[in-house]
């Protein structure tokens, strides 16, 4: 039995992996002028402005993370889920490219075979549940907003970012012993993928970031050599 009709799963990171934009990213901006109109712009180049910030001082992208759910505190869970709803519709009814098409098209194969395609990412369910639902993925692993009475605090519960995506992806396959991390395949785009993607067999880099392009190379060569 080959590794692709054994039981396997397929993780794959969203944001400039499967989509072109950040999703986090491009929603607040949609948010805040659908909402606020010119303010709202000015309020979303004011939050950049203080993430980028942050950023470039060396804060963690698990902080920047937590950061950014905060400026969600207060909101109405309903309403930023309808909103999320919007955007989706608008962003995939668009004629600019959303989808990755190359990543879109591996899942679709990967589901064909018989795969189970989860989505990992640091973005939020409002937003990745569409996805998952448009492209069929079975499950959704990310950065889950605290609420309380249907409003949101600011907090998260844990981000999923870089060691926060091994961590969920490793309790994901200890959920099904069947399924050997070996016959895995997983996709990512940024060096921070980088902890999701050594937990499986079959770690694929999407796009052109060379750091990560050349540590899965560096893997692949320490793999064949140990045969």
């Amino acid at each position: 039995m080959s590794d692709t009709t054994r039981p396997h799963t397929v993780f794959s990171d969203v944001d400039e992996t499967l989509i072109t934009v950040k999703s986090m990213f491009d929603f607040l901006h949609y948010r805040l002028v659908r909402l606020h109109g010119a303010a709202g712009e000015e309020e979303y180049e004011r939050i950049m402005a203080v993430l980028r910030r942050r950023a470039a001082d060396g804060v963690p992208r698990e902080e920047i993370n937590r950061a950014y759910y905060r400026y969600y505190a207060g909101e109405d869970v309903a309403a930023v889920t309808a909103l999320a709803d919007d955007w989706f519709t608008e962003r995939t009814a668009s004629t600019r490219g959303f989808w990755i098409d190359s990543t879109r098209e591996a899942l679709r194969r990967h589901r064909a075979a018989g795969a189970s395609v989860v989505l990992v990412s640091g973005s939020f369910p409002p937003l990745l549940e569409p996805l998952a639902r448009e492209i069929g993925a079975d499950a959704v692993l990310c950065t889950r907003p605290l609420a309380d009475g249907g409003t949101y605090t600011g907090e998260v519960a844990v981000p999923v970012i870089g060691d926060g995506k091994r961590e969920a992806v490793l309790a994901h396959l200890a959920s099904r012993p069947d399924t050997d991390p070996r016959d895995c395949w997983a996709y990512g785009d940024h060096v921070s993928d980088l902890p999701m993607l050594e937990l499986v067999g079959h770690p694929v880099a999407v796009g052109d970031d060379p750091e990560l392009r050349e540590r899965l190379a560096l893997r692949a060569e320490t793999t064949a050599a140990a045969r």
